[in-house]
């Protein structure tokens, strides 16, 4: 999953909330010495996320329907596409309207800017400034987050061109999300009961 969904699987715990957003970011496995336990918890968090939602049989459905063209970025299109699904459906999953979670995030992300990692310095300005999280509703938005992505890949990924296939299956991906989801928030709410 992308942003929108890894900020959303959180709960309310705002270091839950910046390990979770951050996790890309931190490599290793030994950071609970720079980040503290609750902001590290957030970062294992993630990775369980990233790794429940890569096993799930419908989401590799979505990345096969990808991978002929997009090969091993398929699966990062896919988590973009999802996080578009959430944001059209945000009220589905909250009661709070998706504006107001986003401006929670970004707040919360910009009060813990001594602790975050130099690329999502670097990012944040450029993610309040496009309002991405609310903007992943729009097929535009997901537009401009690949490209993004692809102007910052090391090899030709083509992820610019994705969201004409989003356009093309839209029905495809959007049953898929469906599915998938409330297996995701299960596995989500279950982990940080015991965790």
């Amino acid at each position: 999953m992308n942003f929108l969904a890894h900020l959303y699987l959180s709960g309310e715990s705002p270091e839950i909330k910046i390990g979770n957003f951050i996790g890309d970011f931190v490599k290793g496995k030994n950071f609970e010495e720079r980040f503290g336990k609750e902001i590290s918890k957030g970062i294992t968090f993630h990775r369980e996320i990233d790794w429940y939602t890569d096993q799930h049989p419908v989401v590799k459905q979505s990345k096969t329907r990808l991978r002929p063209k997009y090969h091993h970025y398929s699966g990062v299109i896919t988590d973009v596409f999802f996080d578009h699904f959430l944001a059209r459906n945000f009220d589905k999953y909250s009661k709070k309207f998706l504006p107001d979670f986003a401006d929670e995030c970004y707040t919360i992300i910009q009060h813990h800017d001594p602790v975050l990692p130099d690329e999502v310095k670097y990012m944040m300005p450029y993610m309040i400034k496009g309002n991405w999280l609310v903007n992943y509703a729009q097929i535009d938005g997901i537009h401009r987050a690949l490209s993004g992505m692809a102007r910052r890949t090391r090899f030709v990924s083509k992820m610019e061109e994705a969201s004409e296939d989003l356009k093309n299956h839209y029905s495809d991906f959007e049953k898929e999300f469906f599915a998938f989801f409330p297996d995701l928030q299960k596995f989500a709410d279950d982990w940080l009961k015991v965790n």
